[in-house]
């Protein structure tokens, strides 16, 4: 689950917090990890009641096959045969199970959230679900397809000798400045992007599956690479060197802060299988509030070690790049292990939140019994997941904005207002299955009604504020 959470988010935090002031970014990321924890626990209510749905129609179908062999008059002589046999061996042993026992409510099944949303759901919810997880996921598509060009051309161009791309000045540079020879640093980009596509893009085509290892390696760099910058920050603060004067608050930052930190506490899509695997679950709201403290106590040491290192008009979109070419450290190695980091990991990556896309895309559009034809399948579906976010890379390559927007909307959608109707209607279903005297033994701490109206009225108020700031942006441009 840390591994899950601590992604790309984290590396556009540093810039975050330096835009809106350290008290203000620690009052609300401790905020926003607080609401974040509170809809993981929705989710999980809503997986235990999903079992207990599927077992229960389990048991129902099971009690009308019951029915059906005593009314057709099958003997004790016919089940020891071998088809009644193995038949008899699959059935439970009590067939029906009393309402409300507590059992019932074990998540030993994964449910994913698309299967919740379908149990509970309206066909209107459904849809709107699915398109929440669609918009997310270009996001996610999007922030990968400029992050790795962004990276290649920071580093590549500080490797000929070009300060023009440095960052220990603090000088903002354009786009049209010159990278190497006569190509212009956007050029690069481009150049890189389209590389990128032309590498990983084809993998949408098809299925991407055994990524164990490679996601192993890819934890396992990420970890290093964290851990390297902490210690270099430190060091560098801890000699008295650190540049960094960053304000108390400055408002004009929080819209862009509070996206980029719904995105880096996002993990409620991926809640079952994560969850299901647990063997012993009675205190798996308690391991999980102890991940999020891990995780608020590691990107608060993140981000504060950066915005004290560095001064707030030289922290990078994306905090890697602040190592390549600094007084940080001279060791070559180091620079380019952190510069490169965002390329390796995001590409291992990107193939498969990109398949994820293309199959949403096909569950969205999905008629029982249809197939598609093999155009559609194997290419319009592709198409269709690849082009959009391809080209948001070539409009722009504003990492921190990509990251704010998408955890903005979408990421609201998806941690805030989907739980929260999770929770909501599974509890209403329950009470209609099994009875209004049930307890789900999963269910959330935060079980009272009000908790479920404040979360859709802070997901409503963010929207608003958020949308507010774009427009009064806009308008001032």
């Amino acid at each position: 689950m840390f591994n899950l959470i601590v992604g790309t988010g984290a590396l556009t935090m540093p810039k975050a917090f330096a835009t809106a002031g350290w008290l203000v970014s620690l009052i609300l990321i401790m905020f926003l990890g607080f609401m974040s924890y509170m809809t993981t626990t929705f989710v999980m209510e809503a997986m235990a009641a999903a079992n207990a749905q599927l077992r229960w129609k389990r048991m129902e179908k099971h009690k009308e096959d019951d029915d059906e062999d005593s009314s057709s008059g099958v003997s004790d002589s016919d089940v020891l045969l071998p088809d009644g046999y193995a038949r008899s061996e699959t059935r439970p042993i009590l067939s029906v199970q009393r309402r409300g026992s507590p059992s019932i409510f074990e998540i030993t099944e994964r449910v994913e959230m698309g299967q919740m949303a379908s149990m509970f759901f309206n066909k209107v919810g459904v849809n709107l679900f699915y398109f929440c997880i669609i918009i997310y996921l270009y996001g996610d598509l999007a922030i990968y397809a400029a992050a790795v060009p962004v990276s290649l051309m920071q580093v590549t161009c500080s490797v000929t000798g070009n300060h023009s791309c440095g960052v220990e000045d603090g000088t903002k540079y354009n786009d049209t400045d010159k990278c190497w020879g006569p190509i212009r640093r956007i050029d690069a980009y481009r150049l890189y992007l389209a590389a990128f596509i032309l590498l990983l893009g084809p993998f949408t085509f098809f299925n991407v599956q055994k990524t164990k290892y490679l996601q192993i390696m890819t934890s396992l760099m990420r970890w290093i690479a964290f851990v390297i910058m902490i210690i270099l920050a430190l060091i560098h603060i801890g000699k008295g060197e650190g540049e960094g004067h960053p304000p108390l608050a400055q408002l004009s930052g929080i819209p862009n802060l509070f996206g980029v930190c719904v995105y880096s506490f996002m993990c409620q899509h991926s809640l079952p299988s994560l969850i299901t695997p647990i063997s012993k679950k009675q205190h798996v709201n308690k391991l999980v509030l102890l991940d999020y403290i891990l995780i608020l106590g590691f990107y608060s040491l993140l981000s504060f070690t950066a915005i004290y290192c560095f001064r707030n008009e030289t922290l990078m979109d994306m905090y890697t790049l602040n190592f390549t070419n600094s007084n940080i450290t001279n060791i070559a190695f180091i620079r380019y292990f952190l510069g490169l980091f965002p390329v390796f990991t995001i590409s291992t990556n990107f193939p498969i939140i990109a398949v994820t896309l293309r199959n949403n895309w096909k569950t969205l559009f999905h008629r029982e019994g249809g197939t598609y034809p093999w155009v559609v399948d194997r290419i319009v579906f592709p198409a269709i997941t690849l082009i959009p976010p391809v080209l948001v890379a070539v409009c722009t390559h504003d990492l921190e904005s990509l990251v704010g927007i998408t955890g903005a909307y979408a990421g609201n959608g998806i941690q805030y207002i989907i739980p929260a109707f999770l929770a909501y209607c599974s509890r209403k279903d329950t009470q209609l299955v099994f009875g209004s005297g049930t307890v789900n033994n999963h269910l959330s701490p935060f079980r009272h009604i009000f908790w479920i109206w404040f979360v859709l009225l802070w997901s409503l108020f963010c929207f608003v504020f958020v949308t507010a700031n774009i427009i009064l942006s806009e308008t001032k441009l």
